[in-house]
């Protein structure tokens, strides 16, 4: 076993925590406990907000120049720490090692945010009044354990380029991806305060951040459920909320599509990060004529997207976050099965060769319809739906047929049909043909949250125009 972590992050320091639980951490790959994490309670989440509120008078009123050079200085110290955070995400996480981006994201989140604090002006002229953007104040974020060191960098960018404070909480699952990332943002030199960490239970920790009359603003990333609860406990100091919540996005396959490419792209949508992320494109619509042929290439793929050891560069999908998560996987498999539908490849238990650690066959579902449960609730898995549709009309029907509405992806060899299309969806992102841009907008419509993150209009979130009229 590891050496216990027993500290938190606060005014410039790290010091052991007030509160006293100790929570077990996983190895996921071999389900056996690898360490320990002295959790903070509410005496530490009150002593980070109060180090945020005295450090804020200074920190709001630094320049752009300023915050620009801070936010190069984390860049360069998370870079210098990747190998540390890889190892980390490696052991506790078990997101596949050729899935790069897990660590590049943590060095380019603080890259997009000079990008985009470069170019934007806090003072705006309309008619006769000047609007300045003035930070809101102090800020609690919130972050889930499916891309721990990405969550943390971006949301702090964000925050400390609009010139607020945090304070970070952090899923206890993911004590040791926090603690080096923690270590790599203490080396930038941050004047005290401005940036804390505690680590600890979100009904105690979060709800204290949630709850307290100093913080002005939540960034929460996690699951509706938890969404609701901390939009509740921020109404009565009504605190600025940021939520990027679940997803159930669709794979809209177009019958123009070359389904050689639009396959692939497809599972690649479905089973990112394991299937553990909220922009998984786990309901697959196909055209019904082009069901059988998409059906045998799909099977014929599938093989590209093995279980395994996340450390092997030939592993696609990495063990579930936990055993509880590997449970209710295996609850959703059975329950699509019970409900009529059809497994094409995978199934219930672990995949062959893989008797120890949270792995789960990589599943696909055919002669799924929408009312289905594998089809309208966030698994978090990899497990994929496939439902079939007669025309355009209908294929914008079931994919706005959803409670959530963040992500969306479109195939077609047709780029204007394929627009019309993703037009038409209700998803605060539409991906045509795999295209991305990191700096555009990101949050969802519906029960997939309340505002946006990256960008201008993530930075946006983190300020308040204040209009000064002559």
């Amino acid at each position: 076993m590891q050496n216990l972590i027993n500290h938190v992050y606060i005014d410039g320091e790290f010091v052991t925590p007030h509160g006293t639980e100790l929570f077990d951490l996983f190895n996921p790959t071999t389900g056996k406990v690898i360490g320990q994490v002295q959790l903070a309670d509410e005496v530490d989440a009150n002593a980070a907000v109060a180090a945020a509120k005295r450090a804020l008078p200074a920190w709001s009123a630094t320049s752009k120049e300023e915050r620009i050079d801070a936010l190069r200085r984390l860049q360069i110290a998370v870079a210098a720490r990747s190998e540390d955070i890889l190892e980390a995400i490696l052991t506790e996480y078990g997101a596949p090692r050729r899935n790069t981006y897990m660590v590049d994201s943590t060095v380019t989140a603080f890259a997009d945010m000079i990008e985009t604090l470069e170019s934007f002006d806090f003072t705006r002229q309309i008619g006769r009044a000047t609007v300045e953007l003035a930070p809101v104040g102090v800020a609690g974020l919130i972050t889930p354990w499916n891309s721990d060191a990405f969550f943390i960098c971006d949301k702090l960018a964000t925050a400390l380029a609009a010139g607020c404070t945090v304070v970070i909480k952090p899923s206890e699952m993911s004590a040791t991806q926090t603690h080096a990332i923690a270590q790599a943002l203490h080396e930038a030199g941050l004047p005290k305060g401005v940036l804390n960490i505690v680590t600890g239970r979100g009904d105690t920790v979060g709800s204290a951040i949630s709850r307290h009359p100093e913080v002005a603003k939540i960034s929460f990333t996690g699951s509706t459920a938890t969404g609701k609860i901390i939009l509740s406990q921020a109404v009565d100091t009504l605190k600025r909320v940021t939520l990027e919540l679940g997803g159930k996005s669709p794979s809209v396959i177009l019958d123009d599509a070359d389904l050689q490419q639009a396959v692939t792209g497809a599972l690649m949508a479905g089973f990112a990060n394991s299937g553990q992320a909220c922009v998984a494109g786990t309901r697959i619509l196909v055209p019904e004529s082009r069901l059988e042929e998409f059906l045998a290439v799909a099977t014929e793929k599938m093989g590209d997207f093995p279980a395994g050891d996340p450390r092997d560069p030939g592993t696609a999908i990495g063990p579930m976050v936990s055993e509880q998560q590997w449970n209710r996987v295996q609850d959703y498999i059975r329950r699509g099965v019970d409900d009529g539908a059809r497994i094409v490849v995978g199934g219930p238990g672990r995949p062959d060769g893989l008797p120890e650690g949270y792995f789960v066959r990589p599943t696909l579902f055919a002669d799924v319809t929408n009312d289905m449960a594998i089809a309208r609730e966030e698994i978090f898995g990899p497990v994929l739906s496939v439902i079939t549709y007669r025309d355009e009309d209908h294929a914008v029907e079931i994919a706005n047929d959803s409670a959530y509405g963040l992500h969306a992806y479109v195939f077609s060899s047709d780029p204007e049909r394929a627009h019309r299309i993703a037009s038409r969806l209700e998803a605060g992102r539409v991906s045509i043909n795999g295209g991305y841009e990191p700096l555009s907008p990101f949050g969802g419509f519906k029960q997939s949250g309340i505002g946006r993150e990256y960008g201008t209009f993530g930075l946006e979130g983190f300020l308040e125009p204040r209009s000064v009229m002559v």
